[in-house]
């Protein structure tokens, strides 16, 4: 019934703009011609309502008429000069409509059809891949406002940059899923505000398109197990894609503290904006905003920069400035799992005299990138890193004041005051095939290191600990098993020598490794359509790196990267 009823509807339509178009009055107009059509979603049921721009283009662009359609989305106008027009059509609820060099002959009539798509309508689009391509070149999928009209978003195989930023379940040809829920127990990353409660915790990521607006990911995690603890983040991209424009980030952990269960509030609030000042040169720059507290709160706001320049085909030149350590989660994991890690982007509190300290200082880089094939890569950087607040963790019964004891476990922080270093990075990435990459990573760089008897009870703790340099080799290999469809990371990294902290933060991030043995697994789980996921991930296997302070019988010990573990199962949807 509702087709036979749209069929009317359009039939209907039709015929009132013939009657409009060949009436007795458009006769009279000799020498001018007349324009009609009629608007319709994708169902072809009329839309009434429609705003109609007609747009000279004989005239620079001009607006010569504007109509509204019908309740049979009829529109129609005369006295209209010969030439070329373009038509341009909007409604609420739908993407703007545009058709241009539409012809305008002198006593002939020229009849439309605007099709309006929705928002949801042209993503679905995007998202299926076409049964055949409609224009012989290069470009394979491509978003358009209405039928046959100007382009919004084109994809092309031969952009090997684009491909790269848009991760996993987010790549054309694959169904695109808008929401991540993560039921996970552990933690991995030390500092972070959901490592020291080593508890059952459930986090939800939900991936929001907002049409001309851009594109909102939105995440939230919930812990109860030991103490109530809940973050949420934001992040806005009015691009519609991580790396390609502005940024806003805002992230919010609550949490409750100590034995008193006082309320410990951490935020963050980042924002950054990419510039292209030339053909060769583009600047991303940006600032965040950072507080925490409970009863006293410390608040920061840290700038940053990065400025990229091509010298030649193949090499190119960056200049970094921002804060150590780095809090950019924007890996190669995809747009929702990413959202997720954005919860841990809250720089380290300590507690120095009683009062909260922000963990972090400046790194400074310059590095020079040379794409050797178009599967590999290797860049060299030389870097300078200062930090007011280094946080060292342990474990064991906290020896005095200075070291923040968690209430649910044997973890702690300790202020290892200032480290100011200077160092140098050599790093190679190749893409061996479509499932396998490997990276290697050779560093020198500074750490926090034992340079006497480490005594947490005596009031010369601090002076034992000296920033020296260290050499360090890195190896990663990470990709997929293609009939299981296993995704795996493994990746080690040697120090040589005992450090207290980490070296080459920015390094590590941008290269995915950790120190000592690594190893990351995402398993789908068979027979529920690849929305089901097992993910494991497994830092320090070996327990390597621990130093132990005060002696051989001391309970305390320090460590830059704790032996962890993290797992549980994702469902998209």
């Amino acid at each position: 019934m509702k087709s036979i009823c749209r069929s009317i509807c359009r039939m209907m339509g039709w015929v009132i703009v013939a009657v409009l178009a060949f009436g007795p009055g458009a006769a009279a107009k000799q020498g001018y011609g007349t324009l009609s059509g009629v608007v319709s979603d994708p169902s072809g049921t009329p839309q009434m309502g429609a705003t109609v721009w007609l747009i000279s283009e004989d005239l620079g662009g001009r607006t010569v008429s504007q109509l509204l359609s019908n309740q049979y989305g009829a529109f129609i106008t005369a006295h209209l000069k010969p030439g070329n027009y373009a038509v341009r059509v909007s409604l609420a609820g739908f993407l703007p409509a545009m058709q241009v060099h539409v012809a305008v002959a002198a006593d002939l009539t020229t009849m439309l059809h605007v099709q309006m798509n929705s928002v949801f309508a042209s993503l679905d689009t995007l998202r299926r891949k076409p049964e055949a391509t409609s224009e012989p070149d290069d470009w394979k999928w491509v978003l358009r406002s209405s039928a046959a009209t100007r382009t919004i978003l084109q994809w092309r195989d031969t952009d090997p940059d684009f491909a790269a930023s848009v991760q996993g379940p987010e790549l054309p040809g694959a169904h695109r899923m808008h929401g991540l829920l993560q039921l996970t127990n552990g933690a991995t990353r030390p500092g972070s505000p959901s490592s020291l409660p080593d508890a059952p915790a459930t986090a939800v990521s939900y991936d929001q398109p907002l049409g001309n607006l851009g594109r909102l990911l939105i995440a939230g995690q919930m812990s109860y197990e030991r103490g109530a603890s809940g973050s949420f983040a934001s992040v806005w991209l009015p691009s519609g894609a991580a790396g390609r424009g502005p940024e806003t980030v805002f992230v919010l952990h609550q949490s409750k503290f100590g034995v008193a269960g006082l309320a410990f509030q951490e935020m963050r609030f980042d924002q950054s904006q990419q510039i292209a000042l030339s053909d060769r040169v583009s600047l991303q720059a940006g600032a965040e905003y950072l507080r925490a507290g409970f009863v006293s709160s410390v608040a920061a706001l840290r700038p940053h920069a990065r400025l990229d320049a091509r010298l030649a085909p193949g090499w190119t030149a960056s200049f970094l400035v921002a804060s150590n350590p780095p809090l950019d989660h924007w890996e190669r994991t995809g747009a929702l799992e990413s959202a997720i890690q954005e919860l841990d982007s809250l720089p380290t509190v300590l507690f120095h005299g009683g009062d909260p300290v922000l963990e972090g200082g400046w790194h400074e880089e310059f590095s020079i990138r040379h794409k050797l094939t178009s599967h590999a890569k290797v860049e060299v950087a030389a870097f300078h890193d200062t930090v007011q607040h280094q946080a060292l963790f342990g474990s064991g019964p906290a020896a005095t004041p200075d070291f923040v004891q968690d209430t649910f476990s044997r973890a702690l922080l300790y202020d290892g005051g200032s480290a100011n270093s200077w160092g140098t990075r050599v790093a190679y990435r190749q893409k061996l095939s479509d499932h396998l990459e490997v990276a290697a990573l050779y560093d020198w760089a500074g750490a926090l290191t034992p340079s006497g008897q480490l005594d947490p009870a005596s009031a010369d703790f601090r002076n034992n600990i000296a920033t020296r340099n260290h050499h360090s080799v890195a190896a990663r290999v990470s990709g997929k098993l293609p009939r299981a469809g296993t995704q795996f990371t493994a990746s080690y990294k040697w120090i040589a020598g005992a450090t207290l902290s980490r070296m080459d933060a920015f390094g590590e991030a941008e290269s995915q490794m950790d120190p000592n043995l690594h190893l990351s697994i995402r398993q789908p789980l068979p027979g529920l359509n690849g929305r089901w996921e097992a993910l494991a991930d497994f830092s320090n296997v070996l327990g390597q790196g621990y130093v132990s302070a005060g002696g051989q019988d001391s309970r305390i010990v320090l460590v830059p990267v704790f032996r962890a573990f993290r797992g549980g199962v994702s469902f998209q949807f």
